[in-house]
C-alpha cells in the first residue's frame, strides 16, 4: 500500500484551545472533537493514515497580550516537538507564530526551525484583521523565502462584522472567502512572485480560488490590478502552489485542480478533528475511488506529493519499511 500522508491534521491540546476559543462559541462556528495524542493516533490507524502533519486550528495565536502570544506559541511549539520525539514515524509539526507582530514571529519561527528542527510553519489568512499579503508582513516572508519554508495556510475568519451578521456558520462561505482573500493579496501585492522558493500550501483546496481562476485570468488580460509583468499572471502562480483536499474531494474540486495546478500540486488532508470520522473516511474513499484518477496521480496525492514539501519523511518512511 502507498504511503498516505495527512498534511491537515489539527493539534488542540487543552492548553491552545483554553487561550483561543471559548467553548460555547469556538471559532468558526463547529466545535472540534475533544483532542488527545491518543485519539489522534487512533484515527490514523483508522484511516490507515502512516504521518500525520499537525498544526494548530484558528484563530492561530492572535492574543492582544503581546507577551501571552509570545508563550503560547513557545508552548504550542515546544509541544508538537515533544510529540514527534515519542512518535517520530508517525507525526511532523508545523510551527505556530505569534501574529500579526513580524519580529515576535521571526524570533519564534527561528527557534521552531533551528532548535526544535519543525517541518514549516503554519499562517492565518489575516490576524487581527491584518492580511499576509499586507506589505507589514514582507519581512517575515523575507526570512520565509532565505529559509525556503513550506507554509501552509490555514483559513481565518473575515474581520469584517458584516460577514458575521448574515446568520451562517463561519466555515460555511467565510473561511473559503478568506482564503481567496489572502491568495489574491499575496499575488497582486508581489509576495508569491518575491517568495519563489517558498512552498505554499492552502488549506480546503485554496477556498473559492480554484473556481475564480478564470475571473482571474480576465482581470490579468485587462490589467485592471496593473501589468503582471513583475507579479507574473495568476495562472503561472496557481500552478506553483499547492492545495489540499479537506473538505474538497469532490471530483468537480480536483478538476478544477488538475486543470489550474495539476495533480502534482494536490496533497491528501482530513482536517482533523473538525469533520466526523465517519466523513473523512468517505472523502478518502472519493478519492480512492474517482474514475478520473490514474493509480498513480492517486498515489501522489496521498503521499507522493507532500514527499516535496517534507522531504524529511522519505527517511522516515524507509526506516518505518
Amino acid at each position: 500500500m502507498s504511503l498516505t500522508i495527512d498534511t491537515h491534521h489539527h493539534m488542540l491540546p487543552d492548553f491552545f484551545f483554553e487561550a483561543t476559543n471559548e467553548k460555547a462559541n469556538p471559532v468558526g462556528g463547529l466545535k472540534p472533537q475533544a483532542w488527545s495524542i491518543e485519539k489522534s493516533l487512533a484515527f490514523m490507524d483508522e484511516m490507515e493514515i502512516d504521518i500525520a502533519v499537525t498544526s494548530i486550528s484558528t484563530p492561530g495565536i492572535e492574543l492582544h497580550d503581546r507577551l501571552a502570544a509570545r508563550k503560547l506559541a513557545r508552548q504550542c511549539n515546544d509541544f508538537a516537538a515533544t510529540l514527534i520525539a515519542k512518535h517520530p514515524s508517525r507525526f511532523g509539526a508545523l510551527a505556530s507564530v505569534p501574529m500579526p507582530n513580524v519580529d515576535d514571529a521571526i524570533d519564534e519561527l527561528t527557534y521552531a526551525l533551528d532548535v526544535l528542527k519543525l517541518d514549516g510553519v503554519v499562517l492565518f489568512t489575516n490576524a487581527q484583521g491584518i492580511y499576509l499579503g499586507d506589505p507589514r508582513m514582507k519581512p517575515l516572508f523575507r526570512e520565509l523565502q532565505r529559509r525556503k519554508t513550506t507554509v501552509f495556510v490555514h483559513p481565518n475568519a473575515s474581520p469584517d462584522p458584516i460577514a458575521h451578521a448574515l446568520g451562517l456558520t463561519d466555515n460555511l462561505i467565510d473561511f473559503p472567502g478568506d482564503t481567496t482573500r489572502a491568495i489574491a493579496q499575496l499575488h497582486y501585492g508581489g509576495t508569491f512572485a518575491e517568495t519563489p522558493d517558498v512552498k505554499y500550501v492552502f488549506s480546503h483546496a485554496g477556498g473559492t480560488a480554484p473556481y475564480l481562476a478564470g475571473r482571474f485570468a480576465i482581470v490579468d488580460e485587462m490589467k485592471i490590478m496593473g501589468d503582471s509583468s513583475a507579479t507574473r499572471t495568476s495562472a503561472e502562480t496557481f500552478r506553483r502552489l499547492y492545495w489540499d483536499t479537506a473538505l474538497a474531494w469532490t471530483d468537480p474540486v480536483l478538476n478544477h485542480l488538475r486543470h489550474i495546478g495539476g495533480m502534482d500540486k494536490v496533497v491528501f488532508g482530513t482536517d482533523f478533528p473538525y469533520l466526523r470520522n465517519d466523513l473523512a473516511a468517505k472523502g478518502k474513499l472519493r478519492i480512492k475511488s474517482n474514475p478520473d484518477l490514474s493509480s498513480e496521480e492517486k498515489k501522489q496525492v496521498f503521499g507522493g506529493n507532500a514527499l516535496k514539501l517534507f522531504p524529511r519523511f522519505d527517511l522516515v518512511n524507509a526506516n518505518s519499511k
